[in-house]
């Protein structure tokens, strides 16, 4: 798997229920981190809305995601709030 570039935009892989996020969501690489205890890189995402706000900045392990593809169609959900 190749590294997506800073700043691209990428899909989840899987979902991430702890930060209601759901695997085929839309989000844009803005740092790589690595694993404090030499495991698996980290990628921090943030995460915009469908008009364009920014919602959440998380960190996922890099197999969570892939660049996208100019087959793949966008799609829409509603974002339930998040469970404490």
């Amino acid at each position: 798997m190749t590294k997506p570039k800073l700043y691209e935009e990428v899909a989840l892989t899987r979902n991430i229920p702890e930060e209601n996020l759901k695997q085929g969501d839309v989000a844009v690489v803005v740092e790589y981190v690595p694993h404090p205890a030499g495991g698996e890189e980290g990628a921090i995402l943030e995460i915009f809305n469908a008009i364009g706000e920014s919602v959440a900045v998380v960190t996922v392990p890099i197999s969570a995601i892939k660049s996208l593809c100019a087959d793949q169609v966008l799609m829409v959900r509603e974002m339930a709030p998040a469970r404490s």
